[in-house]
């Protein structure tokens, strides 16, 4: 199943709704929904609008990705334009792919974000192959840890780390 651990989840809600405190309601982007782990967290008044990108549209159907998102969007985070919001979330997808494309994504992600970018991550080795056939769930670099994390992703300014997961704030706005 595509979970991931619950590590940092609270922490990254609490950080969104400080922002919205700031300046209101906010547009979010969670890439790499999988179950929907982040809108199933209590919003409140913090999210007026909340998409859901999604790389394997199977698990749309399965975990009813459009019960819980605004909008759904199935396609490659690696390859699509990311659409302009104020907060995205890379929640436990990094992982998923090469360094490089993780390292473009966080910056196509600030760019695409007005106001904060979200990296949750593994910051210990956390082999993983493919799950209910999707294949994309293979962790293509599992061993990340929070100095790797933070030399290699720029602009890392707040973070939270747990005993197997940093969350990563990247201001933008």
């Amino acid at each position: 199943m595509p979970l991931s651990s619950a590590e940092g989840k609270s922490w990254t809600k609490g950080r969104v709704d400080a922002l919205a405190a700031e300046s209101g309601p906010l547009v979010v982007l969670d890439v790499g929904p999988g179950v929907g782990t982040y809108a199933k967290l209590p919003a409140g008044p913090s999210i007026s609008r909340l998409i859901g990108l999604e790389i394997y549209e199977p698990y749309v159907h399965t975990y009813r990705l459009n019960d819980y998102y605004d909008e759904i969007v199935v396609g490659d985070a690696r390859e699509i334009d990311l659409p302009v919001c104020d907060v995205v979330i890379l929640g436990d997808v990094a992982e998923h792919m090469t360094e490089a494309d993780a390292l473009d994504l966080w910056e196509r992600s600030a760019a695409a974000a007005r106001r904060a970018v979200y990296l949750s991550i593994p910051i210990v080795h956390y082999p993983q192959g493919e799950i209910e056939g999707n294949e994309h769930e293979h962790h293509v670099v599992d061993d990340w840890d929070h100095d790797k994390v933070r030399a290699a992703f720029t602009g890392i300014g707040e973070f939270w780390t747990g005993t197997e997961v940093g969350v990563y704030e990247r201001r933008t706005g």
